[in-house]
């Protein structure tokens, strides 16, 4: 008898182990599916067990809870970008007047001292006029397909054409980059445009910033690296570098999106790019 007695126990708790392992794998798959796709349904199971179902009940309140804070991200990201394209787009037509009626004033006969005010103002325009322009590229770049104009290209090329190109703003600045590309050529399916621009706004990052040198390599697994050396940079700052519209010591001249344009380039074309400090020195490195 209590042979029998102790066998139907241990049956009954074999079963009940194996219905809340059931219990559990399915909770666990539905949790998966839930996270993956963008669906309003809840996790559902059939268990007997009320603290499995308890539990059940509360990852859908946290499901529900994380999809409203998406949904709330999702909606101001968007707003986000159209008021950008609309301020920018706002602002481009009134700002090319007035450059314009500055260029004419400044052929009319005027005091030394009016000239100068004219030119203070014109410099202030010019610049304003630039980052709206750079606004704009911005808010385009956001809407735009970055699959629309992918080709198979040499990396190095598009990398080497882009060091070339600064050769001259290099020189002014005193830099003399050191420069490390392997011989194989680095085929990848890219857009070259955003690839190019990518590399431009490193460049121009590093004129910027730079201690007065720079290093530039490329290996044959597609790895981009850009070295400077930056003593005034902190960790903190080098963390928000590809955040929207910071600018390292709230420089007037930038809006600080150079870098974050790079980094959304860099990511549509299924790369990766990040940034960090070691003895002084600011590394960039993308791989494609």
């Amino acid at each position: 008898m209590v042979y029998v007695l102790f066998a139907v126990i241990t049956a009954a708790l074999v079963i009940k182990i194996i219905s809340l392992k059931t219990a559990a794998r399915s909770i666990k798959r539905q949790f998966a599916e839930k996270l993956e796709t963008d669906t309003n349904t809840v996790i559902s199971i059939h268990s007997a067990d009320r603290d499995m179902r308890e539990l059940a009940g509360s990852i859908n309140t946290q499901l529900k809870k994380l999809r409203a804070e998406h949904n709330r991200y999702v909606s101001g990201d968007a707003e986000l970008k159209a008021a950008i394209t609309n301020i920018s787009h706002d602002l481009r037509t009134p700002l090319t007047a007035i450059c314009g009626y500055l260029e004419v004033m400044k052929k009319e006969e005027k005091s030394e001292q009016m000239e100068k005010y004219l030119d203070i103002i014109g410099g202030r325009a010019e610049l304003m006029k630039q980052l709206t322009e750079e606004l704009f590229r911005y808010s385009v770049i956001l809407s735009s397909d970055a699959d629309a104009e992918i080709e198979e290209l040499s990396v190095n090329q598009v990398l080497e054409d882009c060091i070339m190109g600064y050769y001259a703003a290099l020189s002014e600045k005193g830099i003399t980059p050191e420069i490390e590309l392997c011989e194989e050529k680095v085929i990848r399916k890219v857009n070259k445009n955003a690839l190019a621009r990518t590399f431009n706004n490193l460049m121009n990052n590093a004129l910027k910033y730079s201690g007065g040198d720079l290093f530039i390599s490329l290996s044959a697994e597609g790895e981009i690296i850009f070295s400077n050396t930056a003593a005034d940079l902190t960790k903190v700052q080098v963390e928000r570098l590809f955040d929207r519209f910071y600018t390292v010591q709230a420089a007037r001249n930038s809006t600080g999106l150079g870098l974050s344009i790079a980094r959304t380039f860099i990511e549509q074309m299924n790369g990766s790019i990040s940034a960090e400090l070691a003895d002084s020195r600011l590394i960039i490195r993308i791989k494609i």
